[in-house]
Formats: structure tokens, sequence, C-alpha cells
């Protein structure tokens, strides 16, 4: 039985965890999920969205095998899902997680690949690792330091305490709350209208960003013309600026535009 299944409509793909009622990520759904993000790299789609079934996002990692694994086979483990969340993580097209009940360890940092995260209220973040006596493995701490800050990504990795989707929202981590009836409704509509936008002028502000975060500014700003200007050849932008053009010249507000993601 599958533990994770993408699928594709009008442009949106939608990746399922179905393993309740904790979701917790082991080997096989780590290997549904590089699959799936495959089979979206061959697609057409313009978003992603991730969610869950069930009561919660996920629990983290399937620890159940640790005890009796060697080092190096822990090792080999977790370098393959680390290559697989960042696969996820660098799809050059907008992914929209929508999270609800606890989001904890390794469901934590996959939902931290995320370009925007919708939270229910009842929502609960963060990582047990230190409970354990082992650190977030598949790099959650300097993403969410990435998102908060050095102090909060510490206290909250030294607690391992179940922060509310709240007090994420408020230290940007998660990019909405939402109330939980209503969250996969408006994850889903935010997916849409993403999917509808001017998908290579995303990919290149996505690119940016990562740039950004490993280099700094500096960094950045030498990329930004070879990312940038291949855009204004794409038939979305020489759209998108004629309309603002001939919008001013007639005073008229800017039309919304049909983006077709070339």
């Amino acid at each position: 039985m599958s533990h994770l299944t993408v699928h594709f409509d009008n442009g949106l793909a939608t990746i399922i965890i179905d393993r309740p009622p904790q979701n917790r990520i082991d080997d096989q759904m780590i290997n549904e999920l590089a699959d799936a993000v495959t089979a979206i790299e061959r697609s057409d789609a313009r978003a992603v969205l991730l969610r869950s079934v069930g009561e919660n996002f996920s629990f983290g990692g399937d620890i159940m095998t640790w005890p009796d694994a060697s080092l190096r086979e822990l090792q080999a483990r977790f370098e393959h899902y680390l290559s697989v969340f960042n696969r996820f993580e660098n799809l050059p097209i907008p992914v929209i997680a929508a999270v609800q009940g606890l989001c904890f360890g390794g469901g934590f940092e996959l939902a931290l690949r995320a370009d925007v995260i919708f939270a229910a209220e009842s929502a609960r973040f963060g990582h047990p690792e230190q409970t354990l006596g082992i650190v977030t493995v598949l790099g959650g701490i300097y993403r969410v330091a990435e998102r908060a800050g050095h102090a909060r990504a510490s206290e909250w990795a030294l607690t391992s305490e179940k922060v509310p989707a709240t007090t994420m929202e408020r230290y940007g981590v998660v990019n909405r709350v939402v109330a939980d009836e209503e969250l996969m409704a408006q994850a889903s509509d935010f997916a849409r209208k993403a999917a509808a936008g001017p998908t290579r002028a995303y990919a290149a502000h996505k690119a940016l960003l990562r740039i950004w975060a490993e280099g700094g500014v500096a960094v950045a700003d030498r990329a930004m013309s070879g990312i940038a200007m291949p855009l204004f050849e794409t038939d979305d932008a020489r759209r998108g600026i004629r309309s603002a053009v001939d919008a001013l010249n007639e005073g008229r507000p800017r039309p919304a535009m049909d983006f077709n993601g070339r």
C-alpha cells in the first residue's frame, strides 16, 4: 500500500502523505516522494500542493528500525532522505504545504521545503530530536533559522516544545494560519492561483532566493542579470509588459494577465 501519492489536475500537482494516524516517514515514503518529484519534473505542472491525510501532518521519522541499524546504515538512510527532500525543495515551481495537527521532526523538515506554508489553527510544530539525543538530520534547525533567526531556531531545537501555528506565523516560519475547516480549501485555492501565474518568473525568484541564502546579497546581485534577463524574452513577460504599457497609454487599469508559463 502506498504511503505517498501524487495527482495532477490542471497544472497543479498534489502530493498526499497517506500513512495515518501519524504519517511517519519511512524508506518507502521517501522512495515514493522521489518518484513523485521525478513525475512532477517530467510533467507540465506549474505548482505543487503538499498535504496529508488524517488529523496530523506527520510525527516525523519512523524510528522503529533505527536501534538495530548500524551507523553506516543510518548515515546512508539519512543522506538519501536529505537528497530527496532537497530535490523536492529545488523544484522550479511554487510549492505550498497545508499543515494540520502535529508537524514534528522529519515532517516539519519536509514542510520547511515548501515556499509557502498554510497551517491550521490547531497545528503545532517542533523538533523532537533533542529528546532523543540527536539533531535535526534533515536540515530542520538551520532552515528554521533562515526564516525565524538564530535565537528562535536554537530555542526550539533545545526545548523540543510543540510550538503553536500562530507563534510560527509571528516569526515567519508559517505564512498563513487559517481555521482548521478552511485549511485545505484556502491552501488549494492559493496553489491553483500560483499554478496560473508566470511560472518561469517564479522559478527565477526561487533561484535568486536560494543563491541569497547560500551566499548573501552580493552574490545574488552578481547572479541577477543571468537569471533575470532571459525572462524578458518569454511570452508571459512580453505580453505582460505590453499590456501594462497599453493600459498606461489608455489611462485604464492594468488587466489581469492570463499567463501560460512560457
